[in-house]
């Protein structure tokens, strides 16, 4: 299917309503946790610079003596802007936000993977899901891979939902192996009867430490497609660029890593680049119209 047929999240909720009485907004539900799903912390930097850029409000918090191995997980000491000391316990905390000019809601959840009953810490946030009426689940991952630093991060999208993959021409995850708290939550949320879609970037495991602003910004943009909504990444993109140069100028100081990233391009190059096909390029108009029509 051509991606250009892709209609959006809001295609798959109509909402219907009496004469007079407004519609109500699509309440989406974004997911990240940090740990074994968030390489270069990539995906909860993408939920939390979203959190910002909209002001979200917390809604819940999930006790963490329940599910967190303070020893593995542990605390962090802090001072605040008083000068007190606080610790700061592992969590996940949800916010809520409404992204102006739009009619969609936001959950957010942003969350450290826990170390004890994951079965019954999802149950939790299905229940805060339940609460907060939300329509769609979007859980945001990022993994370390074989990939260049100077081509487009890639981002996968993934679902189990036959109108998700109509709608967004996804397809199902074709993954066997391990798993994290993002799959368990996944298949969970689809027996719950929530349709889920799942997104991951891939870092490029020679530079996979935080942060990884080329990846985040790629899965802002996967986003904005999804939610049909324009974001002001600006700053991110500049960022990103800014990344990108430092670590082109570390490449060219090891000939052993510049010859490896020199392999990596090429393999990039030679296979299938959806970055370069036309639909890429009719998405990148898309989404350059929507932010001028904005301004």
């Amino acid at each position: 299917m051509d991606n250009s047929e892709a209609r959006g999240l809001r295609s798959l909720f109509p909402r219907q309503h009496e004469e007079g009485q407004p519609r109500r907004k699509l309440t989406v539900m974004l997911a990240a946790f940090e740990g074994w799903n968030d390489a270069g912390e990539a995906a909860t930097d993408a939920v939390k610079y979203l959190s910002r850029l909209w002001d979200g409000t917390k809604v819940a918090s999930i006790d963490p003596d329940l599910y967190y191995d303070f020893q593995f997980t542990r605390p962090i000491v802090r001072r605040t802007a008083s000068g007190e000391r606080r610790i700061k316990w592992p969590t996940t905390k949800l916010t809520r936000c409404s992204i102006p000019s739009s009619d969609v809601d936001i959950v957010f959840v942003h969350g450290v993977e826990p170390s004890y009953r994951w079965r019954a810490y999802t149950a939790e946030l299905l229940a805060h899901a339940t609460e907060q009426d939300v329509d769609c689940l979007v859980l945001v991952g990022a993994l370390l891979a074989d990939v260049p630093h100077s081509r487009p991060i890639p981002v996968t999208a993934t679902s189990e939902d036959d109108g998700v993959r109509e709608a967004l021409n996804t397809e199902p995850s074709q993954y066997e192996g391990p798993t994290g708290i993002v799959g368990v939550l996944s298949e969970l949320a689809s027996l719950a009867g929530i349709p889920t879609i799942s997104l991951w970037a891939a870092v490029p495991h020679y530079v996979g430490q935080a942060p990884s602003p080329k990846a985040e910004l790629a899965l802002l943009h996967r986003l904005e497609d999804i939610l049909q909504v324009p974001f002001d990444t600006s700053v991110l993109t500049e960022e990103a660029e800014a990344w990108e140069r430092g670590v082109n100028e570390l490449a060219t100081e090891d000939p052993e890593v510049a010859a490896y990233v020199h392999q990596l391009e090429e393999a990039k190059d030679t296979a299938e680049l959806p970055e370069a096909t036309g639909e890429s390029i009719a998405r990148e108009f898309e989404r350059y119209l929507k932010k001028r029509r904005k301004d």
